[in-house]
């Protein structure tokens, strides 16, 4: 089977179509990602993203270039995002003080569940918006398409998301002078 017949079944849906050509490609979307991220497990994330949208705008390809530099500029902008994504995370992150004790932060479980809490706790468009831009990465342009609102709403959205998350998880005072989260 030719290159462009695995191709037309793989956007028809033929699931078999489709992993040929991830057997076929994989490694060349790895090598690529990987000397973008410069880790392996972050290379790994990334590969799998550009895969994801790759089989989502396969509808879309129209053959104007070869399918190995399609997929080439597909894997390129998803490791850009991934970078984007995680630079933006790291300016947002502060470091702990010395002097905190290391009694005081929350054990890993204990956090993931309080945090699991308070998003169960948002209204589902509020929640939806969070995790879609502080989880996945997207951006408000990117929700504002997959939800059917503007990106003006998914601004709005997760400005009162993170305020309802900080009041959910802000500490309080317990009884014997140490805090506890409200979730």
């Amino acid at each position: 089977m030719t290159e462009a017949d695995t191709i037309a079944r793989a956007r028809e849906g033929d699931g078999e179509a489709v992993r040929e050509l991830y057997r076929r490609y994989s490694p060349r979307v790895y090598a690529v990602v990987r000397r973008l991220a410069g880790d392996d497990q972050l290379a790994e994330d990334w590969a799998q993203e550009a895969w994801v949208r790759a089989i989502r705008a396969l509808p879309t390809f129209r053959g104007d270039a070869r399918f190995s530099t399609w997929l080439h500029r597909i894997a390129v902008n998803s490791a850009l995002h991934g970078r984007r994504w995680r630079d933006r995370r790291a300016r947002h992150e502060v470091a702990l003080s010395p002097a905190t004790p290391a009694s005081v932060r929350p054990e890993p479980t204990t956090l993931r569940i309080g945090l699991e809490r308070a998003l169960d706790m948002l209204p589902n468009g509020m929640r939806q918006v969070l995790v879609l831009h502080d989880v996945q990465g997207y951006t408000h342009e990117e929700i504002a398409q997959a939800l059917g609102v503007t990106p003006g709403t998914s601004k709005s959205q997760l400005f009162k998301a993170r305020a309802r998350m900080r009041s959910i998880l802000r500490p309080e005072p317990a009884p014997d002078g140490e805090e506890l989260c409200r979730t």
